[in-house]
């Protein structure tokens, strides 16, 4: 053959300054894109010999090989594959995307083949990528079934030749003369850590070879290096692909240490896939314990992508709602749509069907522990309850699936003792038709709260919200089992029968009746803390306690938005009293500064009960310093 000097087509130049400038975000992807190329070329050559099988008449023993040559500053990566001819040599790389993987994907759907080979490349320009790392690129192919060897060279000066080459057996082998400040990937360590990440569970074996062995190497060095050159850089066989029964326990261990660094394995190991509309298959893990990261809302989280067993990227946070960024793992799909640089995804119905399956198999692995070994679910739930939650507020499609993974504390349970909501509700007193809950920052604070005391006198049990993330679900659980969620700490709360609630409304109309000048010169005293004092429904032992108008944001969101130096509503709470307390009874007569001293303490008193701080520590300590002296 004649050598022929092309100028690129489609306005290359444009083009290859895009692909090397602009479309990958790291260099060292160039080599993740050429084995991928080689990998597709052996796939097509298995394909096309099922039906040809003179195209296999060499025996070959499918390979890539990647070969360094440090004194001639070149990296040759090498497939024993289909190879190109001249036409589709000058085809395929002379026009950036008109992908040879895609038209043969093409051609195969319009013959009706069924089986295709999983092929990575869909655009044509994953080849370009070399150019990142080398100023001078040469092709030299053979195509099978023929006895014809092509080369291909170009250094991006805005054209290439193509003339005949020294290949004398069937495949593609891409030399890539390297920049200067490219030189590391000439090391078999680097080499080995790009294909692990990149390339692991490509199906044939990935070779290293050193070319430009000194010849005065040492005997101990060239045993050492042989050695490393024997084995395959890459593992081949994906885990996520085979079936769980033919995968012992400590595999997926080791898969999990190795994807997520934790020395310790996994809580519960996940695998299934998925077929229809979108086919993938996924390995999903839930670490055993959580760490300080998954709070920190800049740290990246998500799934491991892989398409055709090609790594594609980590932390894919698309894949997973937030709620569940705890679980860790991989996801391999043979049709998930990538963009042309396949580091962005493209298509998000495809990714939304993936994450809504995704999500599914979680919740069904919890429902399943939680069905099957309590213990088990507990120690699941202490680590990554909290997160779990959030699921409620933000997932409206699962929520009511995640309303029944929750666990809280309750008034009638022991200390560090958690119930779910349908063993509160079985629970129920008679008569109880809400659900009622009390908010708190410690659960220590909560159990003591004045406000659980007409709860207990009559028999309902009451969830402790002290989890920080509580307090914005109040808004999005709303109800469970037709039965409505109420704080106890605000509005007008009344427990009991109906005729019990009517008797004690009556007795509270004539009680704050006959303590109406006692409630307004309490009122007045703290006209600037509180916007109301009434006589109590929930009070039983304690003489008084505060609580929020029905609609009001609760205390601890109140102090951490002040924290933050954010414009904060002025939101008075209300001071209810005991009618009954011999407390009320001693002070109701007071008047004057002795008046003044006990409002003060009958308010501070409340706050304390509740775990805030009181306005004025030193006047407290004064305060309850000279009663006690009394």
């Amino acid at each position: 053959m004649e050598k022929k000097t092309q100028q690129f087509k489609a306005e290359i130049a444009e083009m290859l300054d895009l692909v090397v400038n602009s479309l990958y975000s790291k260099k060292e992807i160039f080599l993740r894109e050429l084995i991928s190329n080689a990998s597709d070329a052996i796939d097509r050559a298995k394909f096309l010999s099922l039906t040809d099988k003179a195209l296999v008449a060499d025996n070959p023993e499918w390979k890539i090989q990647i070969a360094a040559d440090k004194g001639a500053k070149t990296l040759m990566i090498s497939d024993n594959g289909i190879g190109m001819d001249a036409a589709e040599l000058e085809q395929n790389l002379g026009t950036i995307a008109s992908s040879g993987t895609k038209k043969f994907r093409e051609m195969l759907k319009e013959k009706g083949g069924e089986s295709l080979p999983e092929l990575i490349g869909q655009f044509g320009v994953g080849f370009y990528a070399a150019f990142m790392v080398a100023d001078k690129v040469t092709v030299e192919t053979m195509k099978r079934g023929t006895e014809v060897s092509c080369k291909w060279e170009s250094d991006m000066s805005g054209g290439y030749t193509i003339s005949d080459g020294d290949r004398d057996f069937p495949g593609t082998s891409i030399t890539l003369h390297l920049r200067d400040d490219q030189l590391d990937y000439l090391d078999w360590w680097r080499v080995s850590d790009l294909v692990k990440k990149y390339s692991d569970f490509i199906a044939y074996p990935i070779t290293f070879r050193q070319l430009d062995v000194p010849k005065d190497e040492k005997e101990e060095d060239k045993k050492s290096r042989e050695e490393r050159e024997a084995k395959p850089l890459n593992t081949m066989v994906a885990l996520w692909k085979r079936a769980k029964k033919d995968v012992k326990d400590e595999e997926y261990a080791e898969f999990y240490k190795h994807l997520t660094h934790d020395w310790e394995g996994p809580f519960e190991t996940i695998p299934f896939g998925a077929e229809g509309q979108v086919e993938f298959k996924a390995l999903l893990f839930i670490p055993k314990k959580a760490t300080m990261e998954l709070f920190m809302p800049n740290q990246k989280r998500g799934l491991s992508l892989y398409v055709r067993n090609v790594f594609i990227g980590d932390d894919i946070e698309m894949l997973l709602p937030t709620w569940l960024r705890f679980v860790k793992g991989v996801v391999d799909s043979s049709d998930l749509p990538l963009n042309v640089s396949r580091e962005m995804l493209q298509d998000d119905a495809v990714i939304q069907k993936i994450k809504f399956a995704v999500t599914a198999k979680v919740l069904s692995a919890l429902e399943e522990i939680k069905k099957k070994d309590a213990k088990r679910y507990d120690e699941f739930f202490t680590s990554f309850g909290t997160v779990l939650k959030e699921g409620v507020h933000v997932d409206w499609e699962n929520a009511d699936r995640i309303k029944k993974l929750l666990k809280w504390p309750s008034a009638r349970t022991d200390a560090g003792k958690r119930i779910f909501l349908e063993d509160y509700v079985k629970d129920m007193a008679a008569g109880q038709k809400d659900i009622y809950y009390l908010v708190s920052e410690r659960e220590e604070d909560a159990r003591r709260s004045p406000q659980l005391e007409a709860a207990r006198k009559h028999g309902c049990d009451v969830l402790l919200f002290c989890d920080p993330v509580d307090e914005y679900l109040t808004e999005s659980l709303r109800e469970f089992d037709g039965k409505k969620f109420v704080d106890v700490a605000k509005g007008d709360v009344s427990f009991g029968s109906d005729d019990e609630k009517k008797a004690e409304k009556d007795a509270n109309e004539k009680a704050a009746k006959d303590l109406k000048p006692f409630l307004d010169a309490v009122k007045k005293e703290l006209e600037s803390h509180v916007s109301d004092v009434r006589v109590s429904t929930r009070l039983v032992d304690s003489p008084c306690c505060l609580v929020q108008q029905e609609h009001a944001l609760p205390p601890s969101m109140l102090r951490m938005m002040r924290a933050m130096k954010q414009e904060v509503p002025d939101e008075k709470r209300i001071l209810e009293v005991n009618p009954n307390h011999p407390l009320i009874a001693k002070v109701k007569g007071l008047e004057g500064d002795a008046l003044k001293d006990a409002v003060t303490l009958l308010y501070d008193s409340a706050l304390v009960a509740e775990g805030s701080p009181v306005p004025d520590g030193a006047k407290f300590a004064q305060l309850l310093a000279a009663l006690m002296m009394k």
